[in-house]
């Protein structure tokens, strides 16, 4: 397995070098918004400690990342009234990783609307600026 590269954009996030719409952070995860969702409200949950998938992370950080996941999601319920959620977490270009960051996907969903083909939309700003807003709005009242 190759190692990890901490020039992703993930650890630059991370590190502040790259802007991110956050909405939770702690000292060993942080979930920010992914810029092209796949439905309003698509969110990334992250270790704080270099992992590069579900492969080489410290089982104590994915117990941690799954929990902060399970949070995103009720907040994403409520935030976004809606339906269902998915949840997904991709390991190796053949496992249809692209960022070598673990990362899970956290996307509200609603009955009959499909998702959108991933990598086919960029979301503005401000879209998500208020999807983020709502989140962390959500997160409070958990």
């Amino acid at each position: 397995m190759t190692a990890y590269d901490p020039s992703n954009i993930f650890a630059k996030i991370l590190r502040g070098e790259l802007p991110a719409h956050r909405v939770y952070e702690d000292d060993r995860a942080l979930a920010f918004l992914d810029i092209m969702p796949r439905a309003p409200g698509h969110t990334l949950v992250i270790p704080k400690n270099p992992a590069r998938n579900i492969l080489d992370i410290d089982a104590d950080d994915l117990g941690h990342v799954a929990g902060i996941a399970q949070r995103i999601a009720r907040a994403g319920m409520k935030a976004f009234a809606a339906d269902g959620i998915t949840v997904q977490q991709f390991n190796e270009t053949a496992g249809g990783q692209v960022v070598f960051h673990l990362h899970v996907h956290v996307i509200p969903r609603h009955d009959g609307v499909a998702l959108r083909p991933a990598a086919t939309y960029k979301a503005s700003n401000e879209e998500l600026a208020a999807a983020a807003e709502k989140i962390r709005a959500a997160l409070k009242n958990l």
